[in-house]
């Protein structure tokens, strides 16, 4: 008996995190399967003079194809989508994406809060929000909104979170679904994968 109650409804994930969560994102998604059927849309706070590096070391360990989107590019189930240093990434009706260059939010671009508030606008209930470890409260508001469109919220246990500002933030702002380890994570993931065989 799975401890999660899910179904096929879902249509995207998005993850936020910032410091402390990269080994938690390795760690998810070298469990997923090559033919996981949502595409999952990360906003992770990185350097944004460094360019390169990232998507390849995330690529390294996940099965899934690991992208950085251009701006109006479309979004695909099964892959994973990175918002590129220095841009704020936005999902637009029509399930498509958009970068901008426009001020920092939280002190950051790409900016959690703008990726989870426009992918709640378009995915309403069938979005999953999981924010991880991080120093400020960028996607605490996002998580929000995702909450209040009906999605489902995941954050990284504080307790386990090299730095519990970020999902404590979220914890704040709204009722989370689920406060789970990042094994416990994968292991959604796993429970969520079946729903779709």
């Amino acid at each position: 008996m799975s401890r999660f109650t899910l179904n096929n409804k879902y249509k995207a994930v998005v993850i936020g995190g910032s410091a402390g969560s990269f080994q938690g994102i390795v760690k998810i998604l070298s469990h997923l399967p090559s033919d996981f059927p949502l595409p999952i849309i990360m906003c992770l706070h990185r350097l944004k003079h460094v360019r390169n590096g990232f998507v390849e070391a995330l690529s390294i360990k996940s099965i899934m194809e690991v992208t950085e989107p251009y701006d109006k590019e479309n979004i695909k189930k099964g892959k994973v989508y990175l918002a590129p240093a220095n841009y704020h990434l936005c999902v637009e009706l029509g399930h498509y994406f958009s970068l901008s260059t426009e001020e920092m939010i939280n002190n950051s671009r790409p900016a959690i809060d703008l990726t989870l508030s426009t992918a709640a606008y378009v995915y309403r209930d069938k979005l999953i929000g999981i924010l991880l470890s991080g120093a400020n409260r960028d996607g605490g508001l996002g998580m929000k909104y995702i909450k209040d469109r009906g999605g489902l919220t995941i954050v990284q246990d504080p307790q386990e979170c090299m730095i519990d500002t970020m999902p404590n933030a979220a914890l704040n702002a709204t009722t989370i679904d689920h406060v789970l380890k990042v094994d416990e994570i994968v292991e959604f993931f796993t429970e969520l994968n079946k729903q779709y065989k």
